[in-house]
């Protein structure tokens, strides 16, 4: 088994990102602090074609060094757009019939593994702070509210590799359907 290198990985350009369907996936980060965290989000969403990341509340925008720094360019594929208030957001998604997933954890929540989406359907996740969570407004006003099952002390993920791992799951579900 040899490593690639990166002029072997078959990486398209930021053109054929842009003209390439994508991922029936939305990205809503809400009040999220951390650039980094923010920008390996961007590099995750590039990575599996997601449709596009909203940034919410007091979330910084691209660009910026601090999340170029996480998103390696990805800032310039994943289209991104800013919107100040998340609930206006969720609504206005939900007249689009996007699904709305709030990922928390809380009580009747849906374990990611149990959750089957529609490939025919496109998804809103939603990402809440990273100490408080998506607001309980938000919660509520979900179609699904998302948990990922977990069994060691902690229970808490960092948002990034929350992200990560909601997007592969509904990814690889919606493309084996």
């Amino acid at each position: 088994m040899r490593k690639l290198k990166n002029n072997e990985l078959g990486r398209i350009s930021v053109d054929e990102f842009k003209s390439t369907q994508k991922t029936p996936i939305i990205v809503v980060l809400d009040n999220i602090r951390s650039l980094n965290n923010i920008g390996s989000v961007f590099r995750t969403s590039d990575a599996f074609l997601i449709e596009k990341i909203y940034l919410c509340g007091i979330c910084a925008t691209p660009p910026n060094k601090d999340i170029h720094k996480t998103a390696l360019g990805a800032t310039e594929s994943v289209a991104w757009e800013y919107a100040e208030n998340i609930m206006d957001l969720v609504q206005k998604l939900k007249t689009e019939n996007v699904k709305v997933l709030a990922i928390e954890q809380a009580e009747n929540s849906t374990q990611l593994d149990s959750f089957y989406p529609d490939k025919n359907q496109k998804y809103a996740i939603v990402m809440g702070n990273e100490v408080k969570g998506v607001q309980q407004e938000v919660v509520n006003a979900s179609d699904f509210c998302i948990e990922i099952p977990q069994v060691g002390t902690k229970h808490s993920l960092n948002i990034s590799v929350t992200t990560g791992v909601v997007i592969w799951d509904l990814f690889t579900k919606m493309n084996r359907i």
